[in-house]
C-alpha cells in the first residue's frame, strides 16, 4: 500500500509498534457495526414503522431495501471521488450522514421522507465500507494487516447478529423513533470516539491513484468478486429465512440466532489469529463447511440438534467472511484498496438482493426444503472458484506483507 500516514500519527509513535491500536480499530469497528444496524433495525421494528407512518408492512419493509440500494449504486462512485481525501474527515462525514438519517427518520411524519432519509444513509454506508478496510491497514505496520482487519470487521458478525433482536427489543422499551434517535445518539458518541482515538490518514496522490478499469483487471480481483456472489447468496438464501426454516424444524429463531452470533464472535477470534499464516486453507475450510452444513440440513433438516449443530459451524466461518475477503482484495489490489473494497462492498449487497430474492422465490414455490440444496450448489460453486484462484486470490502459505 502507498498509503502514508498523517504527521500526526507518526508523531504519537516514539518506536515501533508492538501491538495493535485497538482503541483506533475498535473506532472503525464500530464505524461498521453502526452501518449494519442502521440497516437492518427497521426488520424488528415493522409493525410499529408501518402502524406510525400509516402504510402496510410491506412499504416500510422497504425501509430496508432502499439504504441497501443506496450502498450499491454509491460505493464505487463515492469511494473514487473521495480517493485523495484524508481518511478521517471521509469517515467522520459519513456518520454525521448516519445521524441526520437516523435523526429524519425518527422525527418524519411521512413515508417519502424516510425514504430518502435511509436512502443517503445507505450511500454513507457504501463510501464507509469502501474506505474501512484500507484505513484499518493504513493505521499498523505491514505485518499487523492480517489481524487489524479482524478487529476492524468484528463490527459486522455482531451487527447481523444483534441488528434485528436489537430493533425488537428497543422498540418495545421507547418505540420505533425512540429506537432510531438512540442511534443517532451512538453516532454522535462514535463520532467524539474517532476524533479522539482514530489517527488520521491521508488520501492518495494524483500519481497513485488507479484507475476502476485497472483494478478491475487486476490479476486476483474477479476471482475474488466470484467468490463473494456466490458465497454470500447461498448464505443469505439461509439467512435471510432463518425464522420459517426454524419454525419448520421446530426449534426457536433466536436460539439458532444466538448460537449463530456466538460462533461467529469465534470465527472472528480464529481469523485475526490464523489469517497472516494461512488465509487461503482458511478460506477454503469456512467455505467447505457451509457447503456441509448445507448438505447436513438438506438431509437432516427437520431435526433440531442438526439445526443448532449447522448454525455453530456455519458462524464459525462466516464470522471472518469480512475479514478474510477484505484482506485478500485488499492484497491483491495494492494501491487499489479502496476502490477494490468499494467493490467488495457492491458485490455483498448485490448477493443480499440475489440471496433475498432467490430464497423467497424458492420458498414460494416448494417451501423451506428447497432452501439447503440451493444453498449447498451456490456454495460448491464458490469453493470450486476459490479453489481454482490458487495464484494472486487466495495463494498459499504466509500472506505477502503490503508496504505503506
Amino acid at each position: 500500500m502507498s498509503l502514508s500516514l498523517t504527521p500526526a500519527h507518526v508523531g504519537e509513535e516514539s518506536g515501533p509498534r508492538t501491538d495493535l491500536p485497538t482503541a483506533a480499530l475498535s473506532g472503525l469497528a464500530a464505524s461498521g457495526f453502526l452501518c449494519i444496524v442502521t440497516e437492518t433495525l427497521p426488520a424488528g421494528l415493522l409493525p410499529q414503522i408501518a402502524s406510525g407512518l400509516r402504510v402496510s408492512e410491506a412499504i416500510a419493509g422497504q425501509l430496508v431495501a432502499v439504504y441497501a440500494l443506496g450502498s450499491l449504486l454509491a460505493a464505487i462512485p463515492l469511494t473514487s471521488l473521495t480517493q485523495g481525501l484524508h481518511r478521517r474527515p471521509v469517515l467522520l462525514a459519513t456518520i454525521v450522514c448516519f445521524v441526520i438519517g437516523n435523526t429524519l427518520t425518527a422525527l418524519a411524519g411521512s413515508i417519502a421522507l424516510v425514504l430518502v432519509a435511509r436512502f443517503v444513509a445507505g450511500c454513507a454506508a457504501g463510501l464507509a465500507w469502501g474506505i474501512l478496510a484500507g484505513y484499518a491497514r493504513s493505521i499498523v505496520r505491514p505485518d499487523q494487516t492480517g489481524p487489524a482487519m479482524a478487529v476492524a470487521m468484528v463490527g459486522v458478525p455482531l451487527a447481523l447478529s444483534l441488528g434485528v433482536p436489537l430493533g425488537t427489543f428497543l422498540g418495545s422499551l421507547v418505540g420505533w423513533r425512540g429506537s432510531f434517535l438512540i442511534l443517532s445518539a451512538v453516532g454522535i458518541a462514535l463520532i467524539g470516539w474517532i476524533v479522539v482515538k482514530v489517527p488520521d490518514a491521508a488520501g492518495r496522490t494524483s500519481d497513485n491513484r488507479p484507475s476502476l478499469r485497472c483494478v478491475v483487471a487486476t490479476p486476483g480481483i474477479m476471482p475474488i468478486l466470484l467468490v463473494i456472489l456466490a458465497w454470500m447468496t447461498a448464505h443469505n438464501i439461509l439467512y435471510t429465512y432463518i425464522a420459517p426454516f426454524a419454525t419448520a424444524a421446530a426449534v426457536r429463531v433466536d436460539l439458532v440466532l444466538l448460537a449463530f452470533g456466538v460462533s461467529s464472535l469465534a470465527g472472528i477470534w480464529i481469523v485475526g489469529r490464523l489469517v497472516d499464516r494461512m488465509l487461503r486453507r482458511l478460506v477454503l475450510i469456512a467455505i467447505g463447511s457451509f457447503a456441509a452444513v448445507a448438505i447436513l440440513l438438506t438431509i437432516a433438516g427437520e431435526q433440531g440438534i442438526a439445526v443448532y449443530a449447522g448454525a455453530v459451524i456455519w458462524g464459525l466461518g462466516f464470522g471472518g467472511a469480512g475479514a478474510m475477503m477484505q484482506t485478500a482484495s485488499a492484497d491483491a489490489a495494492g494501491d487499489g484498496v479502496d476502490l477494490a473494497q468499494a467493490m467488495v462492498t457492491t458485490a455483498w449487497n448485490l448477493a443480499i438482493a440475489a440471496g433475498g430474492a432467490l430464497g423467497g422465490a424458492l420458498l414460494t414455490t416448494g417451501g423451506t426444503p428447497l432452501l439447503p440444496p440451493a444453498v449447498a450448489m451456490m456454495a460448491v460453486i464458490a469453493f470450486v472458484i476459490a479453489l481454482g484462484a490458487r495464484r494472486f486470490a487466495f495463494p498459499p502459505g504466509h500472506r505477502a506483507q503490503p508496504s505503506h
